[in-house]
């Protein structure tokens, strides 16, 4: 980062005005010329090094989060809403993108809003990829970062109790449910529950989970009922928050929140933390010491965003051999391989299912320069062999290679000047030329068509 050109005006500008500050004070406060300070809030000077680890040092200020604070989710999320079909005749560039944020902030987040807005009213095209109820969902899940240091502190407390009175989660987990709401935990064979892999029968007063659930799995569905009884006020706080207009995007975040909480009862924060950090960020390891699956720790990895204790900040995502993607958290990371739905079938979440269980390590370069080290591994289906069936998923764990350099798995590796996989956000919005790979031209860009010559990709277009 203290490499890269940082326009933060909007961002020193905020900080400032919520601590209740005026120019000349947070410029005393970080020993620079009031002048000097003005000119960083109006994005005429960069946010440089030394500026960021003073912000960071007096006022807590997370130099990753820049992005996401700027208006309309800053480069990231412009980029994001111009690449919609909508503009799809329109060449917009970085650096036109970055002129726009710094000339006109306001005029940014007033069209991010009111393309927002748009989407939100069903406006929007008819190519949307997920369903408005989803990304209503996305869009308060995104808002959080994912983390919901609420739900985080009370399912820490929880665990810890758990604790102390037996090394056995699992089990732990089940004397509670007995004890404190009569409920019984019972394993059906999967005859008797052929399509659900998990019942709460209040007749009988049962919690029935299906035999084909593994033990992590088992843990997490007993986590989820207790979530669902003993967290239901914090739960039903942040759905009111999210001020849902629609009962099913109410229910889906709900969810959501359940199964975090579970997840954080699980791998509470702190402890969780430690063993990131001690390990490298050592996924099995983690899933050995957390007694957990590989995709119950990835999602956990994009949230660990507490104020004075942040992980590093990851994104994942989960695809199926179509490519069509069931998860996807961008957290604390703003990386655009998350916000597009267009993926790259260079970029090696699609070949983990040619290698299943093994992390395959890859370092990948977007267009724009930027460098991610990604994470990519198949996971199955929590309830794999139901039905004989064998539903099988890959996931995708990243971060900016900035980031990285404590990663186990990137040890030896020059993330800075190393080969990396060039590799777009989807062929309709990649205009790298002469690429074997390419199933489709840019949108926006004309095609070229020349019949005395045949170059590597069948769609040549012009280059602006």
């Amino acid at each position: 980062m203290a490499d890269r050109k940082i326009l933060a005006g909007h961002a020193v500008r905020r900080l400032r005005r919520s601590s209740g500050l005026t120019q000349v004070a947070l410029a005393d406060a970080l020993d620079v010329s009031p002048s000097y300070l003005n000119l960083i809030e109006k994005n005429q000077r960069p946010l440089s090094a030394a500026l960021m680890l003073r912000l960071a040092e007096r006022f807590d200020f997370d130099p990753r989060q820049l992005g996401g604070d700027a208006p309309g989710g800053g480069m990231e999320g412009l980029r994001r809403r111009l690449g919609d079909p909508l503009f799809a005749d329109i060449s917009i560039d970085r650096a036109e993108i970055e002129e726009w944020l710094a000339a006109a902030p306001g005029g940014v987040e007033a069209f991010a809003r009111a393309f927002d807005r748009m989407i939100e009213g069903g406006h929007g095209p008819a190519e949307s990829a997920e369903s408005l109820t989803v990304a209503f969902v996305r869009r308060e899940i995104e808002r959080w970062r994912n983390h919901f240091p609420d739900l985080d502190a009370q399912a820490e407390a929880l665990a810890d109790e758990l604790r102390l009175g037996s090394g056995d989660l699992y089990g732990a987990l089940a004397e509670r449910l007995r004890q404190r709401h009569q409920l019984a935990i019972r394993i059906l064979p999967s005859d008797v529950m052929p399509d659900h892999v998990r019942r709460l029968d209040l007749h009988a007063r049962q919690l029935q989970l299906s035999e084909m659930l593994d033990g992590s799995s088992r843990t997490f569905h007993a986590a989820w009922q207790i979530a669902d009884m003993e967290a239901k006020d914090e739960i039903d706080a942040l759905v009111a928050g999210a001020a849902f207009t629609d009962r099913h995007a109410q229910r889906l975040f709900r969810r959501h929140l359940t199964a975090y909480f579970a997840a954080a009862v699980m791998m509470p924060y702190a402890r969780f933390l430690r063993a990131c950090e001690a390990s490298g960020y050592d996924l099995m390891l983690l899933q050995r010491r957390f007694g957990a699956g590989f995709e119950q720790v990835a999602h956990r990895l994009t949230t660990l965003q507490r104020v004075g204790a942040r992980g590093i900040p990851f994104f994942m995502i989960r695809i199926d051999r179509a490519g069509q993607s069931s998860k996807r958290y961008v957290g604390a990371s703003a990386a655009p391989l998350v916000e597009q739905d267009g993926r790259c079938p260079l970029w090696a979440v699609h070949a983990a299912f040619d290698r299943p269980g093994e992390i395959m390590p890859q370092l990948v370069e977007l267009e724009d320069g930027e460098r991610w080290f990604t994470l990519n591994r198949t996971a199955m289906g929590q309830a794999a062999a139901l039905q004989g069936g064998k539903a099988m998923f890959a996931i995708a764990l990243g971060v900016r290679a900035d980031y990285a350099r404590s990663l186990l798995y990137a040890r030896g590796l020059d993330l800075d000047r190393g080969d990396a996989q060039l590799v777009g956000l989807g062929c309709g919005a990649c205009t790298r030329p002469s690429c074997a790979q390419r199933s489709a031209p840019p949108r926006g860009r004309p095609l070229r068509l020349n019949d005395r010559e045949r170059g590597l990709s069948p769609f040549d277009f012009a280059k602006e």
